[in-house]
């Protein structure tokens, strides 16, 4: 088998994988070893901007912060945005190559193929280990012609498999075996060893049934992984509402839209000892809050239309008549203007939206898509700090010319924007009442001081500070220093066929404050 690469699958979505390679990717990096992520293929809604300006999954771009190296969108070559229940935009080495469905993606799949194999050739050429994430289960008979993201993958690329279950789910030799019995006797042979993930409890009430995994399919397990409680790390897709600290003084509310995309952005708030941050469903009323955030969407006008449908478009009026606070991140930004034109149909059917009418803009959705990481200052009632993050996004949203001031939070002499970019751009809009901050940018809460200046222009006076990128860099250390513990390393070096001398964390994790 190919010797530096070793390829993570799991029994489930959801079973661990990204955390594993994350802390595998770590640990590798400590021994001095050039290590880089992969995913073949990806199917997620939480995307970020490479180095090289292309667009991954988040995971990989963690995963590849936990190798100390740029992102690149080698690292994720096939990443799929579902926009509808059958249609979904594919990205190739972090491009747009196009909406398809199921159909269309089926017939689309040698070359994406093709291109999966050249990033990770290319990867392998500048590497020592390759650590690859498969997607879903290897089990999921109906997927498995021209499969690329599992064992379709790791035959062609003849690399060995370990594959991950949550024992927390229950289940787990049912999940392990029955996982292993639908392989092929070539799937199964490149298998060499089984993680169980998030055990609570006496281990030694475990091993019984350990030794009888053992005995039944001849594969060792590596490690048992104990459950990791208040751990963050940036979430694939599904929305974590988990809150680490207790005091909750400030309400902030996201609406959970049907295409949410990168609610990642909200993280900082979630860690945050000050802030309620709720993810609100759209089928109920949204709770009183003092700041409310439309997040983005990979479908704008369908979103739009499911928010206009549950009444949230009165209560938001509502709520910015009693004095509270609107951001629109994104899709949500777009949803505060006026119109949503799809000339193309890039998001679904051909078509024009109106929006919500509190920002005197207009949106046209546009094939190209706007892909680059950015700097520059936030300038809100004549204050401003530094800001970054990364646009990501077709649209392209410029003020009306002229119009009726049809709402108080119109404001169509006002063209100013919000953030003034170093590379001399401009971004956002700020309504004249200072009620409503629009912007293309995701990512502004990830610096604290842009986060606390957003949060004191939004009503809340604190000083305390989440540094998302230390939240992130203490959650990578915490997962490896635990893999470090629990896993047989020895036979991990093995299973890379490369000679690792493992090295303990010289830093020791420390708790964040947040």
């Amino acid at each position: 088998m190919l010797s530096g690469t070793l390829m993570v699958q799991g029994t489930t979505s959801d079973a661990g994988k990204s955390v594993l390679v994350t802390a595998l990717c770590r640990l590798l990096s400590r021994a001095n070893i050039s290590v880089a992520p992969f995913k073949p293929q990806n199917m997620a809604l939480n995307s970020a901007v490479t180095e090289d300006n292309g667009e991954i999954g988040r995971a990989q771009a963690l995963q590849a912060q936990a190798c100390h190296i740029p992102s690149h969108s080698d690292m994720n070559p096939v990443l799929i945005k579902p926009s509808s229940d059958t249609g979904a935009q594919i990205i190739v080495q972090g491009k747009v190559m196009g909406e398809m469905n199921a159909q269309n993606f089926h017939q689309f799949k040698p070359r994406a193929k093709d291109a999966v194999f050249d990033s990770f050739n290319r990867l392998h050429s500048r590497h020592e280990a390759i650590i690859i994430e498969g997607a879903g289960s290897p089990a999921e008979i109906n997927l498995r012609e021209g499969d690329i993201a599992n064992m379709g993958f790791a035959e062609k690329a003849d690399c060995p498999v370990i594959i991950i279950a949550d024992i927390d789910k229950g289940g787990v030799f049912a999940h392990l075996v029955g996982t292993l019995e639908l392989l092929s006797p070539s799937e199964r042979a490149r298998v060499k060893g089984f993680v169980i993930n998030k055990f609570r409890g006496d281990i030694q009430l475990l091993n019984p049934g350990l030794e009888w995994l053992h005995e039944r399919t001849n594969i060792p397990v590596l490690g048992v992984l104990p459950y990791l409680h208040d751990l963050y790390l940036d979430a694939e897709d599904a929305i974590d509402t988990q809150q680490l600290t207790s005091s909750k003084r400030f309400k902030v509310v996201v609406p959970v839209l049907p295409r949410i995309s990168n609610h990642t952005d909200f993280d900082a708030l979630r860690l945050h000892s000050d802030i309620d941050l709720q993810f609100a469903p759209i089928t109920a009323p949204p709770p009183p809050c003092d700041l409310l955030i439309l997040p983005g969407s990979k479908n704008v006008r369908g979103d739009i239309e499911y928010l206009k449908q549950y009444q949230w478009d009165q209560a938001i009026a509502k709520h910015l008549r009693y004095g509270g606070k609107l951001i629109g991140i994104c899709g949500g930004y777009q949803m505060l203007g006026h119109s949503i034109d799809d000339p193309l149909g890039i998001e679904g059917k051909p078509g024009s939206s109106p929006g919500l009418n509190f920002l005197p803009l207009s949106t046209t959705l546009t094939k190209n898509k706007a892909l680059s990481n950015k700097t520059g200052h936030l300038i809100i009632e004549n204050a401003s700090c530094p800001i970054s993050g990364y646009e990501i996004h077709h649209g392209i949203t410029t003020p009306l010319a002229s119009r009726n001031n049809e709402t108080h939070h119109m404001a169509p002499n006002n063209n100013a924007a919000a953030i003034a970019f170093s590379d001399g751009s401009y971004d956002g809009h700020v309504s004249d009442d200072n009620l409503i901050f629009g912007t293309y940018l995701h990512g502004l809460f990830d610096n604290a001081e842009a986060t606390n200046f957003i949060l004191q222009w939004a009503g809340l006076t604190t000083t305390r500070q989440v540094d998302i990128k230390d939240v992130r860099e203490q959650a990578i250390n915490r997962v490896a220093d635990l893999a470090g513990q629990h896993l047989d390393l020895d036979k991990l070096s093995d299973i890379l066929a490369l000679p690792i001398t493992f090295k303990e964390n010289t830093q020791p994790t420390t708790e964040c404050l947040v």
